[in-house]
Protein backbone atom coordinates (compact mmCIF):
# COMPACT_ATOMS: atom_id res chain seq x y z
CA UNK A 1 0.00 0.00 0.00
CA UNK A 2 1.21 3.49 -0.83
CA UNK A 3 0.55 5.19 2.49
CA UNK A 4 1.55 8.81 2.82
CA UNK A 5 2.68 9.79 6.30
CA UNK A 6 0.56 12.91 6.04
CA UNK A 7 -2.42 14.29 7.88
CA UNK A 8 -3.72 17.79 7.32
CA UNK A 9 -5.82 19.21 10.16
CA UNK A 10 -7.91 22.34 10.07
CA UNK A 11 -10.65 24.00 12.10
CA UNK A 12 -13.59 25.91 10.72
CA UNK A 13 -15.89 28.18 12.69
CA UNK A 14 -19.25 27.81 10.98
CA UNK A 15 -20.87 30.90 9.57
CA UNK A 16 -23.24 29.67 6.92
CA UNK A 17 -21.38 27.09 4.84
CA UNK A 18 -18.24 25.52 6.27
CA UNK A 19 -15.09 25.54 4.20
CA UNK A 20 -12.91 22.55 3.34
CA UNK A 21 -9.32 22.58 2.22
CA UNK A 22 -8.20 19.43 0.48
CA UNK A 23 -6.88 19.33 -3.07
CA UNK A 24 -6.63 15.98 -4.80
CA UNK A 25 -3.61 15.13 -6.89
CA UNK A 26 -5.64 13.91 -9.87
CA UNK A 27 -9.18 13.89 -11.23
CA UNK A 28 -10.45 11.00 -9.14
CA UNK A 29 -13.12 12.09 -6.69
CA UNK A 30 -12.01 12.06 -3.06
CA UNK A 31 -13.77 9.89 -0.53
CA UNK A 32 -15.37 11.93 2.24
CA UNK A 33 -17.12 10.96 5.47
CA UNK A 34 -18.74 12.74 8.37
CA UNK A 35 -17.67 12.03 11.95
CA UNK A 36 -19.50 12.62 15.23
CA UNK A 37 -19.03 11.16 18.69
CA UNK A 38 -20.25 11.18 22.28
CA UNK A 39 -23.66 12.79 21.89
CA UNK A 40 -24.88 11.22 25.16
CA UNK A 41 -28.38 12.32 24.17
CA UNK A 42 -30.94 12.10 26.98
CA UNK A 43 -33.94 14.20 27.92
CA UNK A 44 -32.35 15.19 31.23
CA UNK A 45 -30.81 18.28 32.76
CA UNK A 46 -27.13 19.04 32.96
CA UNK A 47 -25.61 17.83 36.21
CA UNK A 48 -24.42 20.58 38.59
CA UNK A 49 -20.88 21.79 37.82
CA UNK A 50 -20.72 19.53 34.77
CA UNK A 51 -20.27 20.48 31.12
CA UNK A 52 -22.48 17.87 29.46
CA UNK A 53 -25.68 19.29 27.99
CA UNK A 54 -27.48 16.02 27.24
CA UNK A 55 -30.72 17.47 25.93
CA UNK A 56 -28.92 19.83 23.52
CA UNK A 57 -27.23 17.04 21.56
CA UNK A 58 -30.24 16.44 19.32
CA UNK A 59 -30.19 20.01 17.99
CA UNK A 60 -26.42 19.79 17.52
CA UNK A 61 -26.87 16.55 15.59
CA UNK A 62 -29.37 18.22 13.25
CA UNK A 63 -26.82 20.95 12.48
CA UNK A 64 -24.13 18.34 11.73
CA UNK A 65 -26.39 16.31 9.46
CA UNK A 66 -27.44 19.42 7.55
CA UNK A 67 -23.77 20.20 6.94
CA UNK A 68 -22.92 16.63 5.92
CA UNK A 69 -25.80 16.68 3.45
CA UNK A 70 -24.64 20.04 2.05
CA UNK A 71 -21.09 18.71 1.66
CA UNK A 72 -22.48 15.46 0.13
CA UNK A 73 -20.14 13.26 2.14
CA UNK A 74 -20.12 9.58 1.21
CA UNK A 75 -21.16 8.26 4.60
CA UNK A 76 -21.64 9.21 8.23
CA UNK A 77 -20.26 7.38 11.25
CA UNK A 78 -20.85 8.00 14.93
CA UNK A 79 -18.09 6.77 17.23
CA UNK A 80 -20.10 5.69 20.27
CA UNK A 81 -21.96 6.95 23.34
CA UNK A 82 -24.80 7.96 21.09
CA UNK A 83 -27.24 8.18 23.99
CA UNK A 84 -27.32 8.25 27.77
CA UNK A 85 -29.91 7.20 30.37
CA UNK A 86 -32.32 8.75 32.90
CA UNK A 87 -31.50 8.89 36.59
CA UNK A 88 -33.58 5.80 37.35
CA UNK A 89 -31.89 3.80 34.55
CA UNK A 90 -35.27 2.99 33.03
CA UNK A 91 -34.69 0.64 30.08
CA UNK A 92 -37.79 1.65 28.15
CA UNK A 93 -36.97 5.36 28.42
CA UNK A 94 -33.33 4.76 27.50
CA UNK A 95 -34.35 2.93 24.33
CA UNK A 96 -36.65 5.86 23.49
CA UNK A 97 -33.57 8.13 23.61
CA UNK A 98 -31.77 5.76 21.26
CA UNK A 99 -34.66 5.60 18.80
CA UNK A 100 -35.08 9.36 18.77
CA UNK A 101 -31.40 9.89 18.03
CA UNK A 102 -31.34 7.16 15.39
CA UNK A 103 -34.34 8.75 13.67
CA UNK A 104 -32.37 11.99 13.30
CA UNK A 105 -29.27 10.15 12.07
CA UNK A 106 -31.27 8.48 9.31
CA UNK A 107 -32.08 11.91 7.87
CA UNK A 108 -28.56 11.86 6.48
CA UNK A 109 -28.65 11.31 2.70
CA UNK A 110 -26.46 8.22 2.71
CA UNK A 111 -25.39 5.22 4.78
CA UNK A 112 -25.00 5.68 8.54
CA UNK A 113 -22.65 3.52 10.61
CA UNK A 114 -22.31 3.02 14.35
CA UNK A 115 -19.58 2.20 16.86
CA UNK A 116 -20.73 0.92 20.25
CA UNK A 117 -19.65 2.98 23.26
CA UNK A 118 -19.87 2.10 26.93
CA UNK A 119 -22.85 4.41 27.53
CA UNK A 120 -24.70 2.66 24.72
CA UNK A 121 -25.01 -0.33 27.05
CA UNK A 122 -25.56 1.61 30.30
CA UNK A 123 -28.85 -0.09 31.21
CA UNK A 124 -29.49 -2.06 28.02
CA UNK A 125 -27.67 -4.92 26.31
CA UNK A 126 -25.69 -4.86 23.08
CA UNK A 127 -28.52 -6.76 21.40
CA UNK A 128 -30.96 -4.07 22.58
CA UNK A 129 -28.74 -1.40 21.07
CA UNK A 130 -28.12 -3.24 17.81
CA UNK A 131 -31.81 -4.04 17.27
CA UNK A 132 -32.64 -0.32 17.31
CA UNK A 133 -30.02 0.93 14.84
CA UNK A 134 -29.05 0.35 11.22
CA UNK A 135 -25.47 -0.04 10.02
CA UNK A 136 -25.23 0.99 6.39
CA UNK A 137 -26.95 -1.40 4.03
CA UNK A 138 -26.79 -4.38 6.41
CA UNK A 139 -30.12 -5.92 7.38
CA UNK A 140 -28.75 -6.96 10.78
CA UNK A 141 -26.49 -4.59 12.69
CA UNK A 142 -23.29 -6.08 14.14
CA UNK A 143 -21.10 -4.85 16.98
CA UNK A 144 -17.88 -5.21 14.95
CA UNK A 145 -17.75 -5.33 11.16
CA UNK A 146 -16.12 -3.89 8.04
CA UNK A 147 -17.22 -2.24 4.82
CA UNK A 148 -15.52 -0.89 1.69
CA UNK A 149 -16.08 2.50 0.07
CA UNK A 150 -14.20 3.65 -3.06
CA UNK A 151 -11.51 1.04 -2.50
CA UNK A 152 -10.86 1.89 1.15
CA UNK A 153 -11.68 -0.68 3.82
CA UNK A 154 -13.25 0.68 7.00
CA UNK A 155 -13.11 -1.52 10.09
CA UNK A 156 -15.33 -0.96 13.13
CA UNK A 157 -14.15 -2.41 16.45
CA UNK A 158 -16.01 -3.09 19.70
CA UNK A 159 -13.90 -2.71 22.85
CA UNK A 160 -16.80 -3.07 25.27
CA UNK A 161 -15.61 -6.27 26.91
CA UNK A 162 -14.07 -7.17 30.24
CA UNK A 163 -10.70 -8.91 30.51
CA UNK A 164 -12.28 -12.37 30.43
CA UNK A 165 -14.08 -11.59 27.17
CA UNK A 166 -17.49 -10.93 28.70
CA UNK A 167 -19.70 -8.40 26.95
CA UNK A 168 -20.51 -5.13 28.65
CA UNK A 169 -24.19 -5.62 29.41
CA UNK A 170 -26.82 -3.40 31.04
CA UNK A 171 -24.39 -1.45 33.18
CA UNK A 172 -22.43 -4.54 34.24
CA UNK A 173 -18.98 -3.05 33.58
CA UNK A 174 -16.44 -0.43 34.60
CA UNK A 175 -15.97 2.31 32.01
CA UNK A 176 -12.17 2.19 32.36
CA UNK A 177 -11.89 -1.63 32.20
CA UNK A 178 -12.15 -2.24 28.48
CA UNK A 179 -10.65 -4.87 26.18
CA UNK A 180 -10.81 -6.20 22.65
CA UNK A 181 -11.06 -10.01 23.04
CA UNK A 182 -8.94 -12.57 21.21
CA UNK A 183 -11.71 -13.67 18.86
CA UNK A 184 -12.14 -10.12 17.59
CA UNK A 185 -8.38 -9.60 17.31
CA UNK A 186 -8.10 -12.77 15.22
CA UNK A 187 -10.85 -11.41 12.99
CA UNK A 188 -9.05 -8.05 12.78
CA UNK A 189 -5.81 -9.73 11.75
CA UNK A 190 -7.66 -11.48 8.92
CA UNK A 191 -9.33 -8.23 7.83
CA UNK A 192 -5.90 -6.59 7.56
CA UNK A 193 -4.12 -9.53 5.93
CA UNK A 194 -3.92 -7.94 2.45
CA UNK A 195 -0.99 -5.48 2.53
CA UNK A 196 -2.33 -3.73 -0.61
CA UNK A 197 -5.67 -2.88 0.99
CA UNK A 198 -5.72 0.60 2.55
CA UNK A 199 -7.68 0.51 5.81
CA UNK A 200 -9.11 2.91 8.38
CA UNK A 201 -10.15 1.89 11.92
CA UNK A 202 -13.09 3.17 13.96
CA UNK A 203 -13.36 2.47 17.70
CA UNK A 204 -14.92 4.22 20.71
CA UNK A 205 -12.23 3.89 23.39
CA UNK A 206 -8.69 4.97 22.61
CA UNK A 207 -5.94 2.82 21.14
CA UNK A 208 -3.12 5.39 21.30
CA UNK A 209 -1.92 4.45 24.77
CA UNK A 210 1.81 4.58 23.95
CA UNK A 211 3.59 6.51 26.73
CA UNK A 212 0.37 6.51 28.78
CA UNK A 213 -0.68 2.91 29.34
CA UNK A 214 -2.60 3.78 32.52
CA UNK A 215 -4.86 6.37 30.90
CA UNK A 216 -8.42 5.22 31.80
CA UNK A 217 -9.69 6.31 28.37
CA UNK A 218 -7.48 3.71 26.68
CA UNK A 219 -8.21 0.08 25.89
CA UNK A 220 -6.31 -2.12 28.33
CA UNK A 221 -4.82 -4.36 25.64
CA UNK A 222 -4.27 -1.50 23.17
CA UNK A 223 -0.64 -2.45 22.59
CA UNK A 224 -1.60 -5.92 21.35
CA UNK A 225 -4.20 -4.40 19.04
CA UNK A 226 -1.70 -1.87 17.69
CA UNK A 227 0.71 -4.72 16.92
CA UNK A 228 -1.93 -6.08 14.55
CA UNK A 229 -2.53 -2.67 12.97
CA UNK A 230 1.20 -2.30 12.31
CA UNK A 231 1.78 -5.76 10.79
CA UNK A 232 1.23 -5.02 7.09
CA UNK A 233 1.75 -1.26 6.92
CA UNK A 234 -1.76 -0.83 5.50
CA UNK A 235 -3.64 1.09 8.22
CA UNK A 236 -3.87 4.79 7.50
CA UNK A 237 -5.69 6.09 10.57
CA UNK A 238 -7.66 5.29 13.71
CA UNK A 239 -10.65 7.49 14.57
CA UNK A 240 -11.86 7.28 18.16
CA UNK A 241 -13.96 9.08 20.80
CA UNK A 242 -14.48 8.53 24.55
CA UNK A 243 -12.04 11.23 25.69
CA UNK A 244 -14.27 14.29 25.38
CA UNK A 245 -11.38 16.73 25.03
CA UNK A 246 -10.24 15.15 21.76
CA UNK A 247 -6.63 14.83 20.62
CA UNK A 248 -4.17 13.63 18.00
CA UNK A 249 -1.05 11.47 17.92
CA UNK A 250 0.92 9.70 15.20
CA UNK A 251 2.69 6.41 15.90
CA UNK A 252 4.60 4.27 13.40
CA UNK A 253 2.90 6.01 10.48
CA UNK A 254 -0.66 5.57 11.79
CA UNK A 255 -2.70 8.66 12.65
CA UNK A 256 -4.71 8.39 15.89
CA UNK A 257 -7.37 11.06 15.85
CA UNK A 258 -9.74 11.54 18.82
CA UNK A 259 -12.84 13.60 18.10
CA UNK A 260 -14.21 16.09 20.60
CA UNK A 261 -17.51 15.15 22.23
CA UNK A 262 -20.65 16.75 20.83
CA UNK A 263 -22.36 16.73 24.26
CA UNK A 264 -19.91 19.24 25.73
CA UNK A 265 -21.24 22.77 26.09
CA UNK A 266 -24.67 24.29 25.51
CA UNK A 267 -26.19 24.65 22.07
CA UNK A 268 -25.31 26.27 19.70
CA UNK A 269 -21.78 25.16 20.68
CA UNK A 270 -21.01 22.13 18.57
CA UNK A 271 -18.23 19.88 17.34
CA UNK A 272 -18.07 17.46 14.41
CA UNK A 273 -15.65 16.66 11.60
CA UNK A 274 -15.35 15.83 7.91
CA UNK A 275 -12.54 13.58 6.71
CA UNK A 276 -11.31 13.31 3.12
CA UNK A 277 -8.95 10.79 1.53
CA UNK A 278 -7.52 11.53 -1.91
CA UNK A 279 -6.18 9.11 -4.49
CA UNK A 280 -2.66 9.36 -3.04
CA UNK A 281 -3.99 8.38 0.40
CA UNK A 282 -3.51 11.87 1.77
CA UNK A 283 -5.89 12.44 4.66
CA UNK A 284 -7.48 15.74 5.63
CA UNK A 285 -9.64 16.20 8.73
CA UNK A 286 -11.63 19.40 9.00
CA UNK A 287 -13.04 20.10 12.46
CA UNK A 288 -16.21 22.14 12.33
CA UNK A 289 -17.27 24.21 15.30
CA UNK A 290 -20.28 26.43 15.76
Amino acid sequence: MKRRNFLQLSSVLMAGVAATNISCSNNKEALTFGLITDLHYADINRKPNKTRYYRHSLDKLKVAIDEFNKQKVDFLIELGDLKDQPKDSNKKVTISYLRKTEKELQKFNGPVYHVIGNHDVDCISKSDFLSNIKNGEDDIAKNYYSFIKKGIKFIVLDANYTKDGTDYDSGNFMWDDTYIPKEQMDWLKQELSDPKQTSVIFVHQQLDSFHRENDPHCIRNAKEVRNILELNNNVMAVFQGHNHAGGYQCHKGIHYYTLKAMVEGPSPENSFSIAKIDNDNNLTVTNIYK
